[in-house]
């Protein structure tokens, strides 16, 4: 089994800490996606658990040993950079094998083992062809397949697509989950795209400034944010937010002068609550005081940008080609069942 498991991890450079006790399970062949803003925290986490960064604090175990000051390369995992980092003097089959041939494995097992990644990989007709001249996707399946010769307990992803363009780095999405798949490996994946995420992982863990928000399945995450951050995190475009009031056990929402009830359990009447509103579930309505500042027309789906009379701005997921043009005024529909509601200091979700 190759598991992972982080209990109370700390680190700190110098007195600045970090990372701040975190605790984090991911099962045997789980495909576990670390994503959060610039400087949340993910890359030190991954190189934590990779031997790349000193652990402050707590402890890391790989398939059930203790690794946290063991050397990264007696933890039984390979990573996977941002940058591909191969010999340009040496073929893909020399790229993949260096690692074992270093270790003094024999001949004939690193043929066997870069023959069947490459295999995997799709790479059977480049193996004598020198990084030079290869795409960005294939130098990219290349250092993967490093990784794969090495046989380790877990696979760790370091934002690896971010050198790629928008094409390839789908198609990409598509090989990495593909390969999960067939190997069957614990895989972590480290991205500060939520789309990413959302389309790969069994499990994402939302980080922000070095602390979990909070860690489940995609669309649990999607559907059932903890808090506004998470909520405005996970979802393209973003779950909308709109000030309200509670006044006589319902929310008055000033922006889309709608006043509704709601099962969850409300703050005293006149506190401030946070509505949010996923963009599919608003409806572009004729006649309103909102203005439609941009249109985002995408073919199947458009998006309409909208600005209350307070300033607030709104995005609505259109699919019905409603005809709107900049400066026009217009309305917004919405089911309440679908509205969340979040305290308006504290952040949290109201339940």
């Amino acid at each position: 089994m190759s598991g992972v498991q982080l209990r109370n991890i700390v680190k700190r450079f110098g007195d600045v800490e970090v990372i701040h006790g975190i605790d984090l399970d991911i099962d045997h062949g789980e495909f576990c996606v670390f994503v959060g803003p610039s400087g949340c925290g993910k890359s030190t986490l991954l190189r934590m658990i990779a031997g790349l960064e000193e652990t402050s604090g707590g402890q890391i175990d790989i398939g059930g040993d203790d690794v946290t000051h063991a050397d990264a390369a007696d933890r039984g995992v390979a990573m996977v950079f941002q940058t591909y980092a191969l010999y340009p003097h040496m073929t893909v089959r020399e790229n993949m094998g260096f690692g074992l041939k270093m270790t003094g494995h024999p001949k004939s097992e690193i043929a066997q083992k870069v023959d069947e990644a490459a295999r995997i990989l799709k790479l059977e007709p480049l193996l004598d062809r020198k990084p030079a001249a290869l795409s960005g996707g294939q130098r990219q399946r290349v250092a993967i397949g490093r990784a794969i010769v090495r046989g380790p307990k877990v696979f760790l992803f370091d934002e690896p697509l971010s050198n790629l363009d928008a094409e390839l780095r789908v198609e990409m999405r598509a090989e990495i989950a593909r390969l999960h798949r067939e190997i069957g490996a614990t895989m972590i994946y480290v991205t500060h795209d939520q789309v990413e995420a959302m389309t790969m992982a069994d499990k994402i863990v939302v980080l922000r400034g070095g602390h979990i928000e909070q860690v489940g399945a995609p669309m649990h995450l999607y559907e059932d944010p903890d808090n506004r951050f998470v909520a405005g995190f996970i979802g393209s475009p973003s779950m909308n937010f709109l000030q309200g009031t509670v006044t006589g056990g319902e929310v008055q929402i000033p922006g889309l002068r709608r006043s509704i009830a709601t099962p969850v359990a409300l703050p005293a009447d006149g506190s401030e609550v946070t509505v949010g509103l996923r963009p599919e579930f608003l409806r572009i309505e004729a006649g309103g005081d909102l203005t439609v500042e941009m249109v985002e027309a995408l073919g199947g789906v458009s998006y309409i940008h909208v600005t209350t009379a307070g300033g607030e701005k709104l995005i609505v997921e259109d699919r019905q080609k409603t005809p709107v043009k900049l400066g026009d005024k217009v309305g917004a529909d919405f089911d309440p069942s679908q509205a969340l509601f979040f305290d308006a200091k504290t952040e949290l979700r109201l339940r």
